[in-house]
Order: structure tokens, then C-alpha cells, then sequence
């Protein structure tokens, strides 16, 4: 790596990136869940989630992070992105995924990504990857 290139990572704040496997929130309520995934992104980290929160608990992740903008420090809210599997798939295919997510009582074929706003500027996401810009 370039002196240059090492300079530019300097300037990003420090993070970390923190997976939670699904099996870890699985048996939480929501509003344990949400408390959770706040004090880890409280912390300067991005959270890779297997899985997804459901509807109400997204949009209550949300709401709670815009309530704090202004009351906490240098928190700025939150950058959200789900990834799902391919919706094109056949019949069978979709029967198994319902089947498993049934067993499993959640979308586990997902991933959610979540990060402080003030560390992530945005989250790209397309069929064959995934892009997490960061601010500097």
C-alpha cells in the first residue's frame, strides 16, 4: 500500500464490524433486540445481522435512533440496509426457504446491515455485491 493510501485510512474514525448470528437474537423481544443492536452501534461498530428484524421492530430501530439524534453525542442516527435471497427463484425453491424460515422463525436466508451514520455514508447493494462507503 501507498504512504498515500495508508494516510486516507488514517482519517477514518475507529470502528469495528460486529456479526450477530441469528441463533444470538433469536429468543430476544423486540424490544430487547432493538436495545441490543442500539448499544453496539452506540459503540462505533457495523453490524452485519444474520437475518432481519421484523416490519414493526425495523421501524422501531428507526424511530428510536431519530429520537436520539440531538440527545446523544455526536450520534447522528443510523445507515439500514437488508439484503435478501433472489425473489425469482421457482416454486419449490420458495417452499423450502418458507419451510425453513418457519423452523427457524425468521428470514435466516437474509443479511442486515446496520452502522452509525456518522461512520457510514451509505450502504450500495446490487445482485453481485454489497458497498459500504464510509465517511471520512
Amino acid at each position: 500500500m501507498t504512504k498515500e493510501g495508508r494516510r486516507h485510512l488514517g482519517e477514518i474514525k475507529g470502528f469495528a464490524i460486529q456479526f450477530i448470528p441469528y441463533s444470538e437474537i433469536k429468543s430476544l423481544g423486540a424490544d430487547d433486540r432493538i436495545r441490543k443492536i442500539l448499544n453496539i452501534v452506540l459503540g462505533n461498530n457495523i453490524i452485519i445481522l444474520q437475518g432481519k428484524l421484523k416490519a414493526e421492530e425495523e421501524s422501531r430501530l428507526i424511530g428510536d435512533t431519530m429520537a436520539m439524534i440531538g440527545h446523544v453525542k455526536d450520534f447522528k442516527g443510523i445507515e439500514l440496509a437488508v439484503i435478501g435471497s433472489d425473489e425469482r427463484s421457482n416454486v419449490i425453491d420458495r417452499f423450502r426457504k418458507g419451510f425453513v424460515n418457519i423452523l427457524s422463525g425468521g428470514d435466516v436466508a437474509a443479511i442486515t446491515i446496520i452502522g452509525p451514520a456518522s461512520i457510514v455514508k451509505e450502504i450500495k447493494r446490487n445482485p453481485k455485491k454489497i458497498e459500504l462507503l464510509l465517511n471520512k
